[in-house]
């Protein structure tokens, strides 16, 4: 009993500075008021450690800058007015300060109802306007890609059902209730028709993650119903993936198709992590001593769990 307190312990400490959710993309979203005149709001995250990033237009433009910078959530925020002497299109914006983590997703209206969205990053900050609008927020699908990736709560919780399915037409079952459930509570949450509050989603994801780690160490294997346990906690996760999306903001007139491609996003990453999941724990259950195996990962997945739980729940009451 000791050492197994000993060793949460040290797992606990090890993963102190672990965050779970690294995506905070800065946001440029520039509206036309009347004919080459602007509203622009800019939105860069304040957890990053670099100096805050800003934005070159073309030269043509001239930018009022209306308010000093605050911060909104995880955010620094800053207004400006914007004139120019030419139309936008065909014109290029660069942004500066990004990081490996920190992409930049660019919003422009039109007077005229064109619209235009894109992507920049690190490796190519620019971005030239097109003449004509894009159709579809495809953008989404990336950030959608990126958050699961970068999200170790979600990945870890699909990695802990692979640990206690038995079968691969049930582990299918299981990932597709796990899927269909996020996308009925993220769709649900972004329309608000049912909401909860990032903070307490975040907090409840821990916890299943502790649910699935004292499954995993009592070495329990699910071979009929595992999909009622990834559905129920999938609802969970849907609201931790809407407020993802909500952070990063989207255009309410395209708040369906901007949706639709995040959650495409989100099941295509799980798509790329199943493969390497199976294929690890399966190589796991090959190995001699698998009992300790299962205990190491329960008390890995457990401890970092509970610095999440602790992390959350503190956010929570300082809030």
């Amino acid at each position: 009993m000791i050492r197994s307190i000993l060793s949460l312990l040290l797992i606990f400490l090890s993963f102190k500075s672990l965050n779970a959710h690294e995506l905070n993309p800065a946001r440029l979203i520039i509206n036309e008021t009347e004919l080459n005149s602007y509203q622009v709001n800019w939105r860069f995250p304040s957890n990053v450690l670099t100096k805050p990033g800003s934005v070159v237009f073309p030269k043509n433009c001239k930018e009022t800058i209306n308010s000093f910078p605050k911060i909104e959530g995880k955010y620094q925020v800053q207004s400006s007015n914007l004139l120019c002497e030419l139309d936008l299109r065909n014109q290029e914006i660069t942004v500066k300060g990004l990081t490996r983590m920190t992409d930049g997703l660019i919003t422009i209206e039109f007077s005229d109802g064109g619209k235009f969205e894109g992507l920049v990053s690190v490796n190519n900050p620019k971005l030239l306007i097109p003449g004509e609008s894009n159709l579809y927020p495809t953008n989404y699908f990336w950030l959608g890609l990126q958050h699961l990736l970068s999200g170790i709560d979600h990945l870890i919780f699909v990695l802990g059902l692979i640990f206690i399915v038995v079968g691969f037409k049930t582990l299918i079952k299981t990932i597709t209730a796990f899927t269909l459930a996020h996308s009925i509570t993220l769709a649900l949450s972004v329309t608000k028709t049912v909401q909860l509050p990032q903070s307490s989603a975040e907090a409840l994801i821990a916890l299943t993650l502790i649910y699935l780690a004292l499954e995993i160490g009592e070495g329990r294997r699910y071979a009929r119903t595992p999909w009622v346990l990834a559905f129920g906690f999938g609802l969970l996760h849907g609201f931790g993936f809407a407020g993802a999306l909500s952070e990063i903001g989207f255009s309410e007139s395209s708040l369906l198709y901007s949706m639709l491609f995040f959650n495409l996003g989100i099941e295509a990453g799980q798509l790329i992590v199943l493969p390497f999941f199976i294929g690890l724990v399966w190589s796991l259950n090959k190995l001699k001593n698998t009992e300790y195996i299962y205990r190491f990962s329960s008390y890995l997945v457990g401890g970092i769990s509970c610095f999440w739980i602790l992390e959350r729940v503190g956010n929570i009451i300082l809030s």
